[in-house]
């Protein structure tokens, strides 16, 4: 993709998701998310539209989805497996998990 084609990610608060278009606003995938108290964010499902799988569309979610629970000051709690995954294989994301529920995870 040429840099006018990269995707973007915007929060969708009234879908309670993290949605992925390409630069004509069509929807190339999505990552969910429910508050879970008033101090941390579910995560539950991840998805890539089909024909877009391996693009690393995913991450680029999962990455946006949690930059911004960061800035949210709150914590996540990764019940995808993707995302679950992504924090695992990019440990700068372990703290966003509380300490009590990283062995949960396999953090």
């Amino acid at each position: 993709m040429t840099q006018d084609q990269t995707p973007s990610v915007r929060r969708n608060d009234d879908t309670h998701r993290y949605e992925l278009t390409d630069a004509t606003g069509t929807l190339l995938g999505f990552a969910e998310f429910r508050p879970a108290g008033d101090h941390a964010v579910m995560l539950p499902h991840t998805e890539v539209t089909p024909g877009h799988e391996g693009e690393g569309l995913g991450s680029l979610l999962a990455r946006a989805a949690l930059d911004d629970i960061r800035a949210q000051g709150k914590h996540a709690v990764p019940m995808c497996p993707f995302i679950a995954a992504y924090i695992r294989e990019h440990r700068e994301y372990v703290d966003l998990v509380q300490p009590e529920q990283r062995g949960v995870f396999r953090l």
